[in-house]
C-alpha cells in the first residue's frame, strides 16, 4: 500500500501510530521513515474536530492519524532513531518498572490482609513509621508454617537483636479473630507472601539485568 502511494527509499512516507511498541512499528524502524507515535487521547481530540460521534472505528482513526501528520506534525515528535542496545535498555528498564509496580500491588495487598488480623506482625516490623514486609527476614517469617530454605540474600549482621525486637513485638498482647477465621486469613496471607517473593525476585532480576546492559552502552560514563 505504501509501495502504491509513492513511498520509497530516498523519500519514504511518514507513519502517525498510536503506539510505540509492537511488531508493526518495529517493521516500520526498519524502513528508516519518520513514526510519529501519537497518544491515544490527543487522538480522540482530533477525531471530535471532524464529528461528534463517539463511535470509533478502524479506518475513522486512520484518516484522523494522517490528517494530523498533514496538518500538524511540526506539533508532534518522530520516535528516535535510537540503536538496538538503546532499544534494548528500554524494554528491560519498562520491564523492570512494571515489576517494581507489581510488588507495589502485592505489597499493599498483604499490608491490608495482615490489618484484618495480624496487627503485631505490622508493629514488629515498623521502623521510622514504615512498615517493611518486602524484606527477606518479614517475609521468611510469615511463610514459616510452610518451612522453606533460608533465601540467599538473607540477612545475617545484627540478626539477634532483630530477632528479639520482633519476639518481643509479636508477644505484646493484641485483638484476634476467632481461629477458623484466622486460619482462613493466615491461609490467605501465606498465598500473597508466595506471590510477594515472586514478584520481589523479579525485580531484583530485572533490575540487575537492566544495570548491567545499561553500562553496555557507550555514552554511560
Amino acid at each position: 500500500m505504501l509501495a502504491d502511494a509513492g513511498d520509497s527509499r530516498e523519500d519514504p512516507i511518514p507513519v502517525a501510530i498510536e503506539t510505540t511498541r509492537d511488531l508493526l512499528v518495529a517493521a516500520l524502524r526498519e524502513t528508516g521513515r519518520a513514526i510519529y507515535a501519537i497518544n491515544p487521547m490527543a487522538v480522540v481530540r482530533y477525531r471530535e474536530r471532524n464529528t461528534v460521534s463517539r463511535k470509533k472505528s478502524d479506518h475513522a482513526d486512520a484518516m484522523v492519524l494522517a490528517n494530523i501528520l498533514q496538518t500538524d506534525a511540526h506539533a508532534h515528535r518522530a520516535l528516535p532513531a535510537d540503536s538496538e542496545l538503546a532499544r534494548t535498555i528500554a524494554v528491560l528498564a519498562r520491564a523492570a518498572q512494571d515489576s517494581v509496580r507489581r510488588r507495589t500491588r502485592a505489597l499493599q495487598e498483604l499490608r491490608s490482609l495482615l490489618r484484618e488480623y495480624y496487627l503485631g506482625f505490622l508493629a514488629a516490623y515498623r521502623r521510622g513509621g514504615v512498615t517493611n514486609l518486602a524484606s527477606p527476614e518479614a517475609r521468611q517469617l510469615l511463610a514459616l508454617a510452610r518451612p522453606r530454605p533460608l533465601v540467599p540474600n538473607s540477612r545475617q549482621r545484627g540478626i539477634e537483636s532483630l530477632a528479639a525486637e520482633v519476639h518481643q513485638a509479636l508477644r505484646v498482647p493484641q485483638l484476634r479473630q476467632r481461629p477458623l477465621v484466622e486460619d482462613a486469613l493466615g491461609g490467605h496471607a501465606l498465598a500473597l507472601v508466595a506471590t510477594l517473593n515472586a514478584e520481589c525476585d523479579n525485580a531484583d532480576q530485572l533490575g540487575e539485568v537492566t544495570m548491567d546492559t545499561f553500562q553496555q552502552h557507550p555514552t554511560t560514563v
